[in-house]
């Protein structure tokens, strides 16, 4: 269960790398709750922020915790280091998800993100 959730939450993260909106609305759910700066964020609204293309060019993922929230629910939380396209600062921030195991495999359902500041490489 553990490789499958941080393999889930990289598909995110590698759709924001990709700027392929159709991966990154695949792995959440059609209720997705995500709080960010900018507010509350629905899968649409996650997904469209990719119609320009890629919003991140790398990222690396550190302190890793999953906490089981019940027997279809995961609790992932995580440091991201990333750096957007065209940008040489690297930003960070700490980051909450659930997901949810379905017939079909896992889907996000919530995440939150709260900034940390600008970091090196990693």
């Amino acid at each position: 269960m553990e490789a499958e959730i941080k393999a889930a939450e990289r598909a995110v993260w590698a759709a924001l790398v990709t700027g392929d909106a159709q991966a990154d609305r695949a792995v959440l759910s059609a209720d997705f709750l995500g709080v960010c700066p900018g507010g509350f964020s629905g899968r649409d609204r996650h997904s469209d922020q990719l119609a320009d293309g890629p919003t991140v060019a790398e990222f690396d993922i550190k302190q890793e915790h999953l906490r089981t929230l019940g027997p279809d629910h995961v609790l992932y939380s995580y440091h991201a280091a990333y750096r957007r396209p065209g940008q040489e600062a690297w930003e960070e921030m700490y980051v909450s998800s659930i997901w949810h195991r379905t017939g079909a495999g896992w889907i996000n359902i919530f995440s939150q993100d709260t900034p940390a500041g600008d970091v090196s490489p990693p």
